[in-house]
């Protein structure tokens, strides 16, 4: 028996989706997962029907910044039955951001129960398009309604989903960043906090301005070695070697980056996690070596690298159609979201309720 209450909406706004145009996140699902916290613990856990918050103008939150998020997806499996792709790595990866900005543990059974029950009473908002899925975006942030820099004694974490098309539906160009930094070494750049995207921002305005989709980060010390995208971890491949920039401490350990380089080692490429620098990617490029680039995220899964700039050198990368690597990620990690190849890790899991609904 599920401890969480449900409410459920009296009309479902399902039928005025056009599930053939998609806007990426601003389409959202009849339901809602709330929690709270105070005095150390958290309570009253519930869906109930989509609405908008209340907030009062001293809550932390917006002044200093304690927020933290997930990006998850569920699908549908070739027979129609619901499935989220690892969802304990995003409880966990959750836990260890709020660590990191002072602020307390979700429980991961609770976290695992409020998205199944919340998926399952929200199941035919999953797109059945093939590239699309339901978004789901889990967050927590402070709620003391005070002004003073400490972390705050309260908190609420939220669940809502929102059917999406494709993130990035064709490959995307980078901009080298060579001025601002996303995060360094000791900072909250492994954490998923929502200020190291605020910061992000004019960086990125910056690259669309010179023709760029996105930006991609040096480190912040030398601007010499790649960390990773705006969106997304990235990945090289280099003479028939897929390489990614090891997580040191500044960047997000993302959960489709470890699916992928499990995926890769399995089939028998050569997968280093390790420094890799502009000038390495240059030399690679002018050898005729650099074979791919591509982005991994939740959101894009696999979002292949159409052209890098990198002051006055762009570096013009082969189409899709000859690149084998990324596309055999994305065909994988999409075969097992929608249940047509053998989990052999045991990432896939069907969404199951015990609640009983309140109408």
């Amino acid at each position: 028996m599920s401890n969480i209450k449900i409410s459920k909406t009296n009309k479902s706004r399902l039928s005025e989706v056009d599930f053939d145009n998609i806007p990426f996140g601003r389409v959202f699902s009849d339901h809602i997962f709330i929690a709270e916290y105070k005095d150390g613990e958290w309570t009253n856990p519930r869906i109930e029907p989509f609405h908008d918050f209340q907030m009062h103008p001293a809550s932390m939150v917006l002044h200093y910044g304690q927020a933290v998020f997930e990006g998850m997806k569920a699908s549908k499996s070739y027979e129609g039955k619901p499935l989220l792709f690892r969802p304990e790595q995003h409880a966990r990866r959750i836990n260890r951001s709020a660590a990191r900005l002072c602020m307390p543990a979700l429980p991961e059974e609770l976290f695992l129960e409020a998205l199944h029950e919340l998926i399952a009473l929200d199941s035919d908002w999953i797109p059945p398009q093939e590239g699309s899925a339901l978004y789901v975006r889990p967050f927590m942030f402070a709620t003391d309604e005070f002004i003073g820099v400490r972390p705050s004694n309260t908190y609420k974490f939220v669940i809502f989903t929102g059917p999406v098309g494709p993130y990035y539906p064709k490959p995307v160009s980078l901009w080298v960043e060579r001025e601002h930094v996303r995060a360094v070494r000791g900072g909250t750049g492994e954490a998923k906090a929502a200020g190291n995207y605020a910061g992000s921002l004019l960086p990125a305005q910056k690259a669309q301005e010179r023709g760029f989709d996105q930006v991609m980060w040096m480190d912040g010390h030398d601007f010499k070695y790649i960390e990773e995208v705006g969106t997304m971890n990235i990945f090289f491949v280099i003479d028939d070697t897929v390489i990614t920039p090891a997580l040191s401490g500044s960047i997000l350990g993302g959960i489709t980056r470890d699916s992928i380089l499990t995926i890769l080692s399995e089939k028998g490429y050569d997968v280093e996690e390790r420094r890799i620098s502009i000038d390495e990617v240059v030399k690679a490029y002018e050898a005729g070596t650099l074979q791919e680039v591509f982005g991994a995220g939740t959101a894009a899964v696999v979002a292949h690298v159409s052209k890098i700039g990198y002051g006055d050198l762009v570096m013009e990368l082969p189409p899709v159609e000859e690149r084998k690597i990324g596309k055999l990620a994305k065909h994988e990690i999409d075969a097992l979201r929608a249940g047509k190849i053998k989990d052999t890790h045991d990432w896939i899991v069907p969404v199951k309720s015990q609640a009983t609904v309140d109408a």
